[in-house]
């Protein structure tokens, strides 16, 4: 019997430091791996895209990020499903150094900073600086425009495949793609899955 009883009790130290190494090490760090980053998401003045917006937004929060939200204007922007959100800054005062990630959000307004050279600044100096930099929808083209892409595997909403790959973009056709720091994505289906990739990307 006491044999027995020894035999169980060594059975279940591997189960004991494993469930006090995750309550106290890895699992800890996991649940808030991204706690403390920042992320600035840059939504259009109109005509976001919902669920691009607000499931990253949720995700990223969920683990523990600050989400800052930034456009061309102060005023209350309605997306294209009817949400309504009030930025915090103009995208204008962003400073990259300021936050871990950047991320455009698309929609039919975003178009607005395809051609924006602040925006382009914005991007490449978040690049060169190794930030995660991040684009959903038609948003990956303001990425194209700004040089990010040439020769990176990337993805974006099928009617702006052309506009990426004339600026030298591997287009991939894959819901969420990854080179390196930069994760394009291709629409509202795909945001969640967008959202948890740039919180992978922020845990290493």
């Amino acid at each position: 019997m006491k044999k027995t009883f020894f035999v169980y009790q060594l059975t279940l130290i591997p189960f004991i430091l494993f469930t006090m190494y995750f309550i106290n090490g890895k699992g800890a760090h996991a649940m808030q791996s991204i706690k403390g980053k920042k992320v600035v998401m840059i939504i259009a003045k109109n005509n976001f895209r919902d669920e691009e917006l607000l499931e990253p937004k949720a995700i990223l929060e969920k683990n523990g990020a600050t989400v800052t939200i930034a456009s061309s204007s102060l005023k209350e922007s309605t997306g294209m499903l009817g949400a309504k959100v009030t930025p915090d800054i103009l995208f204008t005062d962003i400073t990259v150094e300021d936050f871990d990630a950047v991320v455009f959000v698309g929609g039919t307004g975003s178009s607005e900073y395809w051609d924006n050279p602040t925006a382009h600044k914005i991007a490449k100096d978040a690049c060169a600086a190794n930030k995660i930099v991040g684009a959903i929808c038609i948003a990956p083209v303001t990425l194209a425009k700004a040089g990010l892409l040439k020769g990176k595997k990337a993805t974006t909403y099928s009617s702006t495949v052309n506009d990426i790959k004339s600026e030298g973009a591997n287009y991939t056709g894959a819901n969420v793609e990854r080179d390196g720091n930069i994760i394009t994505s291709e629409g509202p289906k795909s945001a969640k899955k967008f959202g948890e990739t740039i919180v992978k990307a922020l845990q290493q």
